[in-house]
């Protein structure tokens, strides 16, 4: 059942502002971002709809319903009746994520529009535009223009790292300072970035949904905190107990850092390596806008990654 219009919503939810005719569908909701909004959205009462390429082995919230961005014919029974959808999948597990990337925003921008839909909400990247962008961010601009493609208002939050259990970001970080005894580091490691905790994403992601200031526009997210990679690396031991040392070398490239990371994580290795070729580009809000579309106060870094790592340990103990 769709929710009730919540004027204004709440610090913890974001609120959903807007009129609610017919259900969201969400792309990507078994993925690290997608399955806790979807949570969050069913909390809401809001009709839910999880894409999938297995809607029979989906066990969470909400209505699978089958569809897969590479197929587009797939896309027009998942869309038909929604108002709105969010897209987050990414291809940059492969060797040409881009141009998967490219195919399937076009199909879906055009699915989309063909459906009647009224809003869709694209997790993005931070990132300068007028910077030397890495073949991540590239993609990622490239995606947000291409999901226009159908004539549907596109509302673009642009996140850097997203900090919590499971996300590949996190856990490159998480697993850097918990298997190294020190690090040898690339220059990049003193690049500043503005990571962003979990929940608060999930909020604004909640909180653009209908708001009639949000469609069609980019929005640049982040938590309270700007620090250097290496300063993210010292905080995150600092709060397991851990003495981490840094050491940058200068011909560390990132295309041998991430050789590099595939031996002491157990990250996807050609995503990690996307990841870190974009750790070159500084990635700071500089447009705080959103505050004025869904303003509520966001988690400091140390308290997001107390967050991540007590819900690593609940998983591990079998809590859910």
């Amino acid at each position: 059942m769709a929710a009730e219009p919540r004027p204004g919503g709440s610090a913890e939810t974001g609120g959903l502002t807007g009129p609610a005719h017919g259900p969201v569908l969400v792309t990507g909701g078994t993925g690290f971002v997608g399955r806790r909004l979807v949570r969050a959205l069913a909390a809401q009462e809001a009709g839910v709809r999880v894409m999938t390429r297995h809607p029979d082995r989906y066990d969470g919230p909400g209505t699978p319903v089958f569809g897969d961005v590479s197929d587009p014919d797939s896309l027009d029974a998942a869309l038909e009746g929604c108002r709105a959808a969010y897209y987050l999948v990414h291809a940059l597990g492969h060797a040409d994520f881009a141009a998967r990337d490219a195919a399937a925003a076009t199909a879906f921008g055009e699915r989309a529009g063909a459906a009647g839909l009224a809003q869709l909400v694209y997790l993005g990247g931070l990132g300068d535009d007028q910077d030397d962008l890495s073949a991540h961010l590239r993609s990622r601009r490239e995606v947000e223009e291409l999901l226009t493609g159908g004539g549907v208002p596109v509302t673009v939050l642009r996140a850097g790292i997203i900090v919590g259990h499971g996300g590949i970001s996190w856990e490159i970080t998480r697993q850097l300072v918990e298997h190294l005894p020190a690090m040898v580091t690339p220059r990049w490691v003193r690049t500043r970035t503005q990571p962003i905790a979990i929940a608060d994403v999930v909020r604004y992601l909640l909180g653009v949904l209908d708001h009639p200031d949000a469609r069609g526009r980019t929005f640049e997210i982040g938590g309270p905190d700007v620090l250097a990679y290496a300063d993210m690396l010292s905080r995150v031991a600092a709060l397991e107990g851990r003495r981490l040392p840094i050491v940058p070398v200068p011909l560390l490239s990132p295309a041998l850092s991430s050789r590099w990371l595939a031996l002491v994580t157990d990250v996807d290795v050609r995503a990690g390596r996307n990841l870190v070729d974009s750790m070159v580009n500084e990635v700071v809000v500089t447009d705080p806008g959103i505050r004025d579309v869904v303003p509520f106060p966001t988690t400091g870094y140390d308290d997001a990654v107390r967050a991540a790592l007590a819900e690593r340990r609940g998983e591990r103990r079998g809590e859910r």
